[in-house]
């Protein structure tokens, strides 16, 4: 009896162990995000944040029914680099309940020029982002997110 709870145990112990090193990877694998948000230029980061999102993951912002692919996703936030060259994108919290995993971020930088037709001359953005992701197989399959881009504009626009 005593070797079978000594088993029964040492499986737990197991099983527990293997979840948090899967958890810990999904984590990771979101990061990725953040860190080609803020490394839109470097080809590394386009590949590490291909390599951890699914062939057809989808991007939600809001309810419209319209998704962005990750390649469309890709594609603009590469236009970010030479739109907000110093762009960063941070992490403040990441929690996570299965395979569902939200993040509280936070979006800084300068616009080089005109964004979203607000010409802040010089001026800087800090907003919060919410996102949530599924993560499937390792790899983040949707993301539904909200940034505060109202703010951002106002920021850009006060006097």
């Amino acid at each position: 009896m005593r070797l079978f709870k000594s088993l029964f145990a040492a499986i737990v112990l197991a099983t527990i162990s293997l979840s948090g090193t899967a958890m810990a990877d999904d984590k990771q694998a979101v990061q990725t995000l953040y860190d080609f948000l803020s490394n839109p230029a470097s080809e590394e980061h386009v590949a590490a944040f291909e390599a951890a999102a699914s062939e057809d993951w989808a991007s939600l912002g809001d309810y419209s029914g319209k998704t962005k692919s990750r390649d469309a996703f890709v594609k603009q936030v590469s236009g970010f680099a030479k739109l907000i060259p110093d762009l960063n994108w941070s992490v403040e919290e990441m929690l996570q309940d299965g395979n569902q995993i939200a993040v509280r971020s936070r979006a800084t930088g300068t616009p080089s020029g005109p964004f979203f037709g607000v010409d802040g001359k010089g001026k800087s953005f800090d907003i919060l982002a919410i996102d949530i992701h599924t993560v499937e197989n390792g790899q983040i399959a949707r993301t539904f997110h909200v940034e505060d881009w109202a703010g951002a504009l106002r920021q850009l626009s006060s006097q």
